[in-house]
């Protein structure tokens, strides 16, 4: 992990962090809920918004080609620590994308072929 201590950001990175671990905690919380209804045989509103969110983040991710597209914006605000190395060490922080990007196909997967009670 890259040592940047929250006393050395500038305004600008702070916030973005706070921003950026926001969206990330919505995002777990989106791939929680599809994983949910796949178990309950559920499917509502919170279910459809929750496969949107996470299409958008997986648009996201193509773009940046398996990065945050945000990356280059985070550096310039003078935050160079990549958000999944805030708790992981940087070899773990590199498999985190392909590995939710697998779980949470597996969650589309499971809604879909799961049929409504």
């Amino acid at each position: 992990m890259r040592d940047v201590r929250w006393a050395d950001l500038g305004r600008g990175a702070r916030l973005f962090r706070i921003a950026h671990g926001v969206w990330g905690a919505l995002n777990l919380a989106a791939l929680g809920w599809v994983w949910l209804s796949a178990a309950r045989r559920r499917r509502d509103r919170a279910l459809t918004a929750s496969i949107a969110l996470l299409g958008m983040e997986g648009a996201a991710l193509v773009v940046g080609r398996g990065n945050c597209p945000f990356g280059p914006l985070q550096r310039r605000l003078g935050d160079p620590v990549p958000m999944f190395e805030w708790v992981l060490p940087p070899r773990a922080a590199k498999a985190a994308i392909p590995v939710l990007a697998a779980v949470t196909a597996g969650g589309f997967v499971a809604v879909f072929l799961r049929t409504k009670r």
